[in-house]
């Protein structure tokens, strides 16, 4: 089954703590003289937090496994430059598993190929209220693409693992509106340090394993899971050269789902219920550069079945969700569709 989530609605996640902290010490620094210089350490930190922050925007966006929605982070919770931030993300994505289980050799094991994707954009906004900055705002949009897939292995009726391996590629644009006359007067530094007005592409080995357990219960259905993916990122097409983008991330979702027909029908098609509640735990960079630890999402659904009723859709209806967790939470509201092929 394949679940492809169609949304307009928007996301957002805090900006790395120690790469605002770095630019606004190398802000001050400049406000002393227009010849300041970086040192080799508050280099390395810039390149640290801007590729951990490019890194975990393009998985935010451009991952099937991540979810979109409506979200607002304020202040860093105190732990760095006073700050807005909002971020948009719209995403037409899912995964699937392809026909019937078939036998697996001589083995008692089914397995069926799988196949999972996305297309994903994402925009950005941070808007700074630290009073050298007061009024000036950083607009990151990031353009994503992700494909792969790999094979379901069902070793009983009700318990399977799904190792997959995609390739995620992202494109990445920063952008540096001045409204502050500090900025005014250093924008030149600004860009040639490369803390503003920067552009760069990513690509990323996703591998992935995913267990999953389901009960029948009388005529609805309870579906236990377990998802662990893995993010190996590198760099490239650098608008500046001290961009270093590359890193290593991860998470892994639990999740219980449950669908249930109601036994209702409208235009000839039973209506059915359920959803899920899950928490994803964000690792590496992808931690690092949302300053979110983890996520909780509760989701529900509202659908039609049209299971043998038409070519390759299981049902398509509406679907919301409120997602919570470490400096973050919001709302997410969007079309809800299965496909069965």
């Amino acid at each position: 089954m394949a679940v492809v989530d169609v949304s307009t609605s928007f996301a957002a996640a805090a900006l790395p703590r120690t790469l605002a902290v770095v630019v606004v010490l190398l802000l001050r620094a400049l406000a002393t003289g227009t010849d300041a210089q970086i040192s080799s350490a508050q280099a390395a930190l810039i390149r640290t937090g801007i590729g951990a922050r490019v890194e975990a925007l393009t998985i935010l966006g451009g991952d099937f496994g991540l979810s979109d929605g409506s979200f607002h982070s304020s202040d860093l919770q105190g732990r760095g430059p006073a700050a807005d931030v909002d971020t948009g993300v719209t995403k037409f994505g899912g995964d699937g598993d392809v026909g019937n289980p078939q036998p697996l050799g001589d083995e008692s094991i089914g397995w069926q190929p799988r196949v999972q994707g996305n297309v994903g954009y994402l925009e950005s906004t941070y808007h700074l209220r630290e009073p050298l900055l007061a009024g000036d705002t950083s607009e990151i949009r990031t353009f994503a693409v992700e494909l792969g897939g790999g094979a379901r292995l069902w070793t009983t009726r009700s318990l399977s693992f799904a190792p997959t391996v995609m390739l995620l590629y992202g494109h990445t644009e920063e952008t540096y509106l001045v409204r502050s006359a500090f900025s005014r007067k250093n924008l030149s530094q600004l860009r040639r340090l490369g803390l503003a007005g920067w552009s760069v592409q990513t690509w990323s080995l996703r591998p992935a394993l995913n267990v999953q357990y389901r009960v029948a219960v009388d005529r609805a259905f309870i579906t236990f899971s377990s998802d662990a993916a893995g993010f190996f990122t590198q760099g490239f097409a650098r608008s500046n050269t001290h961009l270093s983008v590359g890193g290593d991330s991860g998470f892994v979702t639990n999740k219980i789902d449950v669908d249930i027909p109601l036994g209702i029908r409208f235009q000839g098609h039973e209506l059915r219920s359920g959803g899920y509640l899950s928490r994803t735990d964000l690792f590496g960079d992808l931690r690092t550069g949302l300053e979110v630890e983890h996520l909780n999402e509760l989701h529900g659904r509202l659908v039609l079945d049209f299971l043998n009723q038409l070519a390759g859709v299981q049902w398509l209806g509406l679907g919301a969700s409120y997602i919570w967790g470490t400096n973050i939470s919001g709302w997410t509201v969007g079309a809800d569709v299965a496909f069965h092929f």
